[in-house]
C-alpha cells in the first residue's frame, strides 16, 4: 500500500483483511471489560476489547482513517492478551481480529515508531538464531563481568539514553549454558519407552531460559518418552503475529513445518505458551498457502503444551517432596488461547508436601504480553503491580508459571519490590520434585 503524504488512509487492504464477521459477532454486552487489562488500569472505553472493535468497525466503514493517530494508539496498546475470548459469550475471535490489523499497520508502514524498532529486531535477530546466540553471548558478558552492576549504579543509561535504560532493566537474565537445537538433537527416556516426542527449543527459551529446556527433557525421560529436537527448527514466530508482521510469521512456520514434518511422533511439544498458541494456529496462519496448508494443518494438531501432554499421558507422581505454598499464574496464551488451565495445577498438586493456593483473579494477564513491557513500559508496569498484589496476598513463597515473559515480568517486579518469592517454571518445579533422576541434560 502506498501513501502519499498527507492523504487518510481509508479501509483495508485486500491482503490479510480484518475479518468482518467478527467485528459484526460482537454484542457489546461489556461483559469483556473487567478481564482487559488496558481497561482495568486505564478507565478508557476504547482501550476495551468493545472499544476497539468500533475502531475497526470504523476503519471498515472508511468512517476513520486507518493512519487515524487514535486508530493506532488504541490497537496498538492492546496486550492481546485474549482474556476476552474467554470472557465473551458471543465467541468473538479478537485475538484473530487485532493481529489481522495489526498487519494492515505493518502493511501500510503504520507502525508506532517503538513498535517498528521492535520489529526490525525480529526481523533481522530473531529469523537468525546464531545471530541471537551471538546477542546473548554478548548480553551474559555483560551481566557476569561486573560492567552491568556498575552502569545500573552510576546511572550511565539512564542518563544518556533512557528508553535503552528501561529496555535494559527488563533483559533477562541469560543462562549459564544454552539449549538450542544445535547443542542437542536426542534425550533418550529414563527407562522403557513408552512415548516417542519431539521438542521445540525456539529462540528465547533457548538462551535465557535454557534451564527450564533441560528440566523439561528430563520430566519427559522420567515419563517415559524419548524426545527428538530437529536441528532445523527456529523461532515459532509469535511476536511476529502478535505485531502484525505476519509475512515474517509465516516464513518461520513454513520452516518449522518443514523441520518437524520428518518425524512421526506421537506429539510437539512445546513449554512455552505464547509460542504454543501460535504453533497451533500455523493452519490458520498458512490457510490460504497452497503448499503449505495441508502440511501445516498436520502440524498443529500435533503441538501439545508441555503440561497439556503430561497431564494427557497421567504423569508419573514424583517421590520428593516440595514443602512450599504454591501460586500458579496462569499464562495468558495457555488459559485463554489454548484453554490449558486445569493440567498444571493438577501436575502441580501432585508433587507431595506442596501447598497449592489460587490468588484473585488468576487469569489476568500480568502485563509481559512479548515485547509490551518493553514498548509500553508504563502500562506494563501498572498492570503488574495489581498482579503483585494478588500474588502477595496468598503468602506463597514460589509462584510456577509456564511462559517466559511471565517469568521474567513477574521475577522482575518481586525483585523490584523485595518479595520473597522464587519464580518457576513449571518443569522445573516438577523437576526438582523428582530429585533430577536419572539426569542426562
Amino acid at each position: 500500500m502506498t501513501i502519499d503524504q498527507g492523504i487518510a488512509v481509508r479501509g483495508f487492504s485486500s491482503i490479510d483483511v480484518p475479518d468482518a464477521s467478527i467485528v459484526a459477532s460482537c454484542v457489546h454486552c461489556g461483559l469483556c471489560l473487567n478481564e482487559c487489562p488496558t481497561y482495568r488500569v486505564l478507565r478508557v472505553e476504547m482501550d476495551s476489547p468493545r472499544g476497539r472493535i468500533q475502531l475497526v468497525n470504523a476503519v471498515q466503514e472508511e468512517r476513520l482513517s486507518l493512519d487515524s493517530p487514535a486508530f493506532l494508539k488504541h490497537t496498538f496498546q492492546c496486550l492481546d492478551c485474549r482474556g476476552c475470548e474467554t470472557a465473551c459469550p458471543s465467541g468473538v475471535k479478537y485475538g484473530a481480529l487485532i493481529e489481522a490489523v495489526r498487519g494492515q499497520a505493518v502493511q501500510a508502514d503504520l507502525m508506532p515508531t517503538r513498535r517498528r524498532i521492535a520489529q526490525q529486531v525480529l526481523r533481522t535477530v530473531f529469523r537468525r538464531l546464531k545471530l541471537l546466540r551471538l546477542a546473548a553471548q554478548a548480553l551474559k558478558l555483560y551481566q557476569r563481568s561486573g560492567l552491568q552492576t556498575v552502569v545500573r549504579r552510576l546511572g550511565v543509561l539512564q542518563r544518556i539514553a533512557p528508553p535503552l535504560a528501561k529496555v535494559e532493566a527488563l533483559s533477562p537474565r541469560v543462562s549459564n549454558r544454552f539449549l538450542q537445537a544445535s547443542d542437542l538433537s536426542f534425550f533418550p527416556a529414563d527407562g522403557e519407552v513408552r512415548h516417542h516426542v519431539s521438542f521445540i527449543t525456539g529462540c528465547i527459551m533457548g538462551v535465557a531460559f535454557a534451564d527450564a529446556h533441560r528440566a523439561s527433557l528430563r520430566v519427559l525421560a522420567q515419563n517415559g518418552c524419548e524426545v527428538r529436537i530437529p536441528e532445523q527448527q527456529g523461532c515459532c514466530g509469535a511476536l511476529h503475529v502478535h505485531g502484525g508482521d505476519r509475512e515474517a510469521a509465516r516464513e518461520l512456520a513454513r520452516r518449522n513445518v518443514e523441520a518437524f514434518e520428518i518425524h512421526e511422533d506421537d506429539a510437539i511439544i512445546i513449554n512455552s505458551a505464547g509460542c504454543g498458541s501460535t504453533l497451533k494456529e500455523y493452519g490458520e496462519l498458512l490457510a490460504d498457502d497452497p503448499e503449505y496448508a495441508a502440511r501445516a494443518e498436520a502440524f498443529s494438531v500435533r503441538v501439545k503444551d508441555f503440561s497439556e501432554y503430561l497431564h494427557e499421558i497421567g504423569m508419573r507422581t514424583p517421590t520428593g517432596a516440595i514443602a512450599e505454598r504454591v501460586v500458579y499464574q496462569d499464562a495468558c496464551h495457555l488459559v485463554h488461547a489454548q484453554g490449558i488451565s486445569r493440567q498444571p495445577r493438577d501436575l502441580l498438586r501432585m508433587v507431595p508436601g506442596t501447598e497449592l493456593v489460587e490468588m484473585e483473579n488468576p487469569t489476568i494477564c500480568c502485563g509481559a504480553a512479548g515485547l509490551y513491557s518493553v514498548t509500553d513500559t508504563e502500562i506494563s508496569l501498572a498492570i503488574l503491580e495489581e498482579r503483585l498484589d494478588a500474588l502477595q496476598a496468598t503468602g506463597a513463597t514460589v509462584v510456577v508459571s509456564a511462559n517466559p515473559g511471565c517469568l521474567l515480568h513477574i521475577q522482575t517486579g518481586a525483585q523490584r519490590r523485595g518479595m520473597d518469592l522464587q519464580v518457576m517454571h513449571v518443569a522445573e518445579f516438577l523437576d526438582a520434585a523428582y530429585g533430577h533422576e536419572g539426569s542426562k541434560a
